[in-house]
């Protein structure tokens, strides 16, 4: 039975390592071995077909985005993005998927160096991606961006009240790229602040350390639920990007493939039952 399996980029398990070592069978013990004893005996040919090999497909994705790909209570991980990549493997028995994480900046770099094969974390498509990279052709998903600031906060209203203020993005996210293109278009002099590892802009926020970032509505109703964030969505949406899977520009099979689970995940109702489950509400609809 194919598996699915996680693999943190941190730590490798020997256990892992051990898991993953190819299981063989020795010539005289196996039924297609005795199928041809039987048929050299008995004068008949007799052949076995090979089973067909089953290529490991590396999926990068985060651990810190709600909803989409994150540590659960009981440390595992989940998430709308994780458990329509396990979906998609089981509609895909050709290929065995391993999920691994990373920091989100990480991901594009260790595509670009075949370190994984795509990634599943809600991405969108701009120039300088696509200039780079593959996306498969059918989105799974419609990523709402939204300016959110302290639940208390009354004076900004829109990202054109943001000037001269702290708007935190982090590297590389098209988030960062909104808001670096609306800064060069619209002279709004916002100061845009690059995220770092260890840095968490709901927690900067509630402390008043940094007055908006950019986010959904799905994602700041689950971690004011869950950690009392305190956080809100402020304005009109700054876009309704389609999302898709990222590959390398020589992954023309592998997206294919894809293409042909999700169109499949679609149609039989399991895309829009994962949103609803994970999301709060289907952001399929309109793809």
């Amino acid at each position: 039975m194919k598996k699915i399996t996680v693999l943190s980029s941190l730590i490798l398990t020997a256990a892992f390592a051990a898991g993953c070592g190819a299981q063989t069978k020795t010539a005289s013990t196996t039924p297609a071995a005795s199928a041809a004893a039987t048929a050299s005996a008995t004068g008949t040919q007799a052949s076995a077909a090979a089973p067909k090999a089953v290529k490991k497909i590396v999926v990068g994705t985060g651990t810190q985005f709600p909803n989409i790909c994150f540590i659960d209570d009981k440390g595992n991980l989940t998430g709308y993005d994780v458990e329509l990549v396990k979906e998609i493997g089981k509609r895909l028995p050709e290929y065995e998927f391993e999920l691994k994480t990373m920091e989100f900046k990480n991901l594009l770099l260790s595509l670009e160096t075949n370190k994984i094969d795509f990634i599943a974390h809600q991405m969108e498509v701009n120039d300088e991606r696509k200039q780079k990279f593959l996306f498969n052709d059918e989105a799974y998903n419609i990523f709402p961006n939204k300016i959110i600031v302290h639940k208390d906060n009354n004076t900004v209203k829109s990202i054109d009240d943001l000037k001269g203020k702290k708007l935190l993005v982090t590297a590389t996210s098209n988030a960062a790229v909104l808001a670096e293109k609306y800064n060069k278009e619209h002279n709004t002099g916002i100061n845009i602040i690059y995220t770092g590892a260890g840095e968490d802009a709901k927690t900067l926020i509630k402390q008043g350390r940094a007055d908006a970032s950019i986010s959904t509505q799905f994602a700041i109703d689950f971690v004011n639920k869950s950690v009392d964030a305190q956080l809100k969505t402020v304005g009109e949406p700054l876009s309704n990007s389609k999302v898709y899977f990222i590959l390398r520009k020589d992954g023309e099979e592998l997206k294919k493939k894809i293409d042909e689970a999700v169109k499949a995940i679609k149609a039989d109702g399991t895309l829009s039952k994962l949103s609803t489950q994970w999301l709060g509400a289907d952001y399929t609809v309109g793809n």
